[in-house]
């Protein structure tokens, strides 16, 4: 495994842990702050929107070289979390929150394009499956590990270590990454051409939608185990490791199956895989061990979806590749705080915490909807994934 990658893992693995562990320790932070866990849930979305943001604004450092954007990116997102651990109140961690995603978006675009340039021949989708690899190792080991220490000392520890994190993270970017050729400048009009097409708003739709049912879901993972699965208070960590293993396994399998076969196939039959695990959370989220398979599932399913669409989105967004690649960020992000704020609205009205899972099964069903469009009209059965000359 070539080390340039593995850096470019350790910054999604800061990343990672920064955007999902909040969801695992909103109780703390709702407590700490006087605040109920539905209004906590806002601190997702703030983070979403940061990502929503931060991710275009990439169009106005195309002329940059790409490993100089990273270094400032890694920058920005050390100072968001350190601002976070010090934050005395909900509207400066608000605030936080924004600032830590601004990075967010950006990161993964520059980081899948440089991953593909680094990849070697027919394996572009393995290539960045290893750069969002640090994702799914922070939902395997850091998500939980930042539950620990906002159970034994408090929820700022975790975004501390995510800060100190990001300072390695920095070094290792400047010493194992190498200068990789840049982008053809197409102007600032050139980045949107591609919007033009009708293939990449269907991955866009299929992106925000199909994460937004997830996040429906999973943004209130916490509650839902506990309150309704009947998991004790310190058995979450130990049930979150489960969450992130199924993530790893979904993202390398992601990856080599898109190397192997089509990745609109692999994205469509994951995600339709979600959208009937998140119906039957609904109904079988009482029974612990149904729970907790099903979260597995949908877990696996959502990081099977990623890598595919990163790499069909830089495969259809010639002359804006810049752009494209933060905008499935964009996608995934909103469809993040959509997901949030929708999930949120069932728990405001009194019903319990299983409803999430049901509100966003629809999402979810449209996200495959729209994948299984684009693989029946741009990826003809049969076909051999695109390899670069």
């Amino acid at each position: 495994m070539k080390k340039s990658l593995v850096a470019l893992a350790f910054g999604t693995l800061a990343l990672g842990i920064a955007e999902f562990v909040m969801m695992a320790i909103l109780p703390y932070v709702a407590e700490d702050l006087h605040v109920s866990i539905a209004t906590a849930g806002h601190l997702i979305s703030a983070y979403a929107l940061g990502v929503c943001v931060g991710a275009p604004a990439l169009i106005f450092a195309r002329r940059l070289p790409l490993k100089r954007i990273l270094l400032i990116l890694v920058c920005l997102m050390i100072a968001g979390n350190l601002c976070a651990a010090v934050a005395p109140g909900y509207g400066v961690l608000m605030l936080a929150r924004f600032v830590s995603g601004l990075p967010h978006g950006a990161y993964f675009g520059v980081g899948s394009i440089v991953a593909e340039k680094l990849a070697d021949r027919g394996k572009g989708a393995e290539a960045v499956s290893i750069m969002i690899a640090g994702m799914t190792v922070a939902n395997l080991f850091g998500v939980p590990l930042g539950t620990t220490l906002s159970e034994a000392l408090s929820w700022r520890a975790t975004f501390l270590l995510v800060g100190c994190w990001g300072v390695v993270v920095l070094l290792f970017v400047w010493r194992w990454v190498p200068q990789v050729g840049g982008l053809p400048d197409t102007g600032f009009k050139g980045q949107f051409r591609f919007f033009r097409k009708r293939a990449p708003w269907l991955l866009l739709g299929a992106t925000l939608l199909g994460n937004g049912g997830v996040f429906c879901w999973y943004s209130y993972i916490n509650p839902l185990l506990t309150r309704v699965a009947g998991f004790p208070e310190a058995g979450v960590s130990a049930l979150m490791v489960l969450a992130g293993f199924g993530m790893f396994a979904g993202n390398l399998a992601g990856g080599r199956l898109s190397d192997r076969y089509t990745p609109g196939r692999v994205a469509a039959w994951a995600q339709g895989t979600i959208c009937v695990a998140l119906l039957l959370t609904f109904f079988c989220a009482r029974v612990p061990w149904l729970a907790v398979a099903l979260m597995c599932v949908c877990t696996t399913g959502l990081f099977a979806v990623s890598s595919p669409q990163q790499l069909l989105l830089l495969r259809h967004s010639e002359g804006g590749e810049l752009l494209w690649a933060a905008s499935v960020q964009v996608a995934f992000n909103l469809g993040n705080a959509i997901g949030a704020y929708c999930g949120g609205l069932p728990l405001e009205a009194g019903l319990g915490y299983e409803y999430p899972a049901l509100i966003g099964a629809p999402f979810a069903l449209a996200g495959f909807v729209l994948l299984t469009v684009f693989y029946r009209r741009y990826e003809p059965s049969g076909c051999r994934p695109l390899r670069r000359a």
